[in-house]
């Protein structure tokens, strides 16, 4: 793995709103308390989202997410969002969504990349949306070997500027079979603060934060962390 002194720049790759929270916010905190640059780019506006209200049309959906998901960036330290605009439910690890994350890892050059794991979890349902999955692949085959390889989308390099750029190292969350785990006790207030700000999709849950902290410290013990701890669960893909 890469020390965390060679980590200066990250992209968290999502595809929708509240991913990045509820998969890696509390790692994402880490990083930028040690003075990590941070990116979240996400794929949709998480427009088909929504807890009972539906009095929203699906534009109106994405603006409130859009801004949701501002705040929660905010309250572990990230203020860099890209949002790509795809229609949420419907993505697929097009040529065009591998050209487009693509081109933001050669705009922003990023040691890390966090993204979801593009293989189905039978253990746990929620991580195995198919916009994930398609994310997922999507992003690591953007890593690998769109954006290190200046012949793939020539035009990112003719008409954009983007040079060629080799990310060292990716983090896949919600996969069944993590090797590397990410201690978040210190900021688990401010992961929390940053999963109520999505306010669309949590307000309605009943007994969440509790569900939350249990699934959460389980990850701390079966790390091997103790108990009266919280942490993330990662798959490390070397890249470099």
């Amino acid at each position: 793995m890469l020390p965390d002194n060679e980590v200066k720049r990250v992209l968290v790759v999502t595809a929708h709103p509240d991913d990045a929270d509820f998969g890696a916010a509390g790692a994402v905190a880490l990083m930028v308390e040690r003075g990590v640059s941070v990116t979240y780019l996400l794929v949709t506006d998480g427009d088909a989202g929504g807890g009972d209200d539906r009095t929203l049309d699906n534009s109106g959906m994405a603006e409130l997410r859009r801004a949701e998901q501002t705040a929660a960036a905010k309250a572990v330290g990230v203020t860099d969002l890209r949002f790509l605009g795809y229609a949420d439910g419907t993505v697929v690890p097009s040529l065009e969504l591998r050209r487009d994350i693509a081109r933001v890892i050669r705009q922003v050059r990023p040691d890390l990349v966090v993204t979801h794991h593009p293989d189905r979890n039978y253990r746990f349902t929620a991580p195995s949306h198919p916009d994930h999955r398609a994310v997922g692949g999507a992003t690591l085959d953007a890593v690998y070997p769109d954006a290190r390889n200046p012949y793939a989308f020539p035009e990112l390099l003719v008409e954009e500027g983007l040079d060629a750029w080799t990310v060292r190292e990716v983090w896949l969350n919600g996969g069944m079979t993590p090797d590397h785990w990410v201690d978040i006790t210190d900021v688990i207030d401010r992961k929390l603060a940053a999963l109520w700000a999505h306010v669309s999709q949590v307000a309605h849950v009943e007994g969440l934060e509790e569900r939350l902290r249990t699934r959460w410290r389980d990850t701390a013990l079966s790390a091997g962390l103790g108990e009266d701890r919280y942490a993330e669960a990662f798959q490390v893909v070397e890249t470099a």
